[in-house]
């Protein structure tokens, strides 16, 4: 397994062995704290920010990482983000994640405590791979294991 031949735009989704990696937004501490415990139960590495623009930076696409130097990208294989949080959506989050020719191929899920039809037709057309209702459940995790499996 030579690291010189993986290429700069699968680097975005390696996998850590056998533990993936999740990021995890969400800008209500319980409910952080929720999806990492559930996550962890399955064997995830969990790492958790409060909110959009703190996810960019983690994931090397804020506007200071591309301006001052070139980004570093996180390597993560899911990205679960709360749909309303202050400053940057989950949707807008969404958007530049599949914007990004580095991370697009990491599949984002979409968590509300809203059931509107609009806004799920709405993330899941923009590329979510899933959108959940919270509290997020155990179960909810198991649907989520696939994608995990997928980008191992």
């Amino acid at each position: 397994m030579d690291a010189a031949s993986s290429s700069s735009s699968s680097s975005a989704v390696m996998d850590y062995g056998d533990e993936p990696h999740v990021l995890a937004v969400d800008d209500n501490l319980i409910d952080r704290k929720l999806v990492e415990k559930l996550l962890k139960t399955f064997s995830c590495r969990v790492t958790t920010v409060e909110n959009g623009l703190r996810a960019l930076e983690y994931l090397g696409l804020s506007d200071d990482q591309q301006t001052s130097h070139k980004p570093s990208v996180s390597k993560v294989n899911l990205i679960i983000t709360d749909y309303c949080m202050p400053g940057m959506t989950g949707y807008e989050l969404l958007k530049k994640v599949k914007q990004s020719s580095m991370l697009k191929e990491v599949p984002v899920v979409i968590m509300s405590s809203e059931n509107i039809p609009t806004r799920i037709n709405k993330c899941l057309e923009e590329g979510a791979q899933m959108f959940i209702l919270k509290p997020l459940k155990q179960s909810d995790v198991k649907k989520l294991r696939c994608y995990l499996k997928h980008r191992s």
